[in-house]
């Protein structure tokens, strides 16, 4: 049987983490058998201690000091073992119900990357915050002005590989500039990539969103960047 490798880097989400873990054990996984690989980015609000609690059930790795997503991402890939692998957040914004979809193009090799796409569903409209729904918009159309593409949801959490792919790019990026470049990456590789429609509930700063205006200018640099350098 063919397994899929769910990997979740965390970072100051003590109050979400074990709700989001239970999510993803009940989630559909379109038959197959999973993993789930925890990256802790050097946590300091007591999400280490509870993630301390539950290595028995789950490879979880610790991160001495923090580096960022892109960073804790970068661990996880190098520890999947699945024919697949799918990058989950550790927030509440997005539902594992939707590995469902994601995964069946690739079971069926339809496609080896997969993009769930937040704009693709009418109903999650309601469910951005206004500016940053605007930043994704941008940056989702500046991807495809500098690589010829058309997807619409570049900033997407919910990205699946098939593993041999995401573990042969090289991923420098330490922070949210994991995003853009491993999209530029892929398109400049004309590697098959769709997009299909997920759901999403943004949350704010207040509820513990780290991504800020600061992490958008990376995003731009890091897709001009790669537009013109490997």
């Amino acid at each position: 049987m063919k397994k899929v490798s769910i990997i979740i880097p965390v970072y100051n989400e003590k109050d979400t983490i074990k709700e989001l873990l239970g999510k993803v054990e009940f989630a559909k996984f379109s038959g197959l058998e999973k993993e789930i690989i925890i990256v802790d980015d050097c946590s300091n609000d007591g999400t280490t201690d509870v993630l301390r609690e539950l290595r028995k059930d789950y490879k979880i790795l610790f991160h001495e000091k923090n580096q960022g997503k892109g960073a804790a991402i970068r661990t996880a890939v190098k520890e999947a073992t699945g024919d697949f692998v799918v990058i989950q957040d550790a927030d509440l914004e997005y539902l594992p119900d939707d590995y469902d979809k994601l995964l069946p193009l690739l079971i069926n090799d339809e496609a080896d990357v997969v993009y769930g796409s937040r704009f693709k569903k009418q109903e999650n409209s309601k469910n951005f915050i206004l500016k940053n729904k605007i930043a994704n918009k941008f940056l989702t159309l500046l991807t495809n002005i500098l690589y010829g593409a058309t997807i619409t949801d570049m900033e997407t959490c919910y990205k699946a590989f098939k593993r041999e792919l995401i573990q042969s790019i090289t991923i420098k990026s330490n922070r949210f500039d994991f995003e853009p470049e491993i999209t530029a990456k892929i398109m400049k590789k004309k590697i098959r990539l769709k997009e299909v429609p997920i759901s999403y509930f943004g949350r704010g700063h207040e509820q513990g969103k780290k991504i800020n205006w600061k992490d958008g200018i990376h995003a731009i640099l890091t897709l001009v960047k790669y537009r013109f350098v490997d």
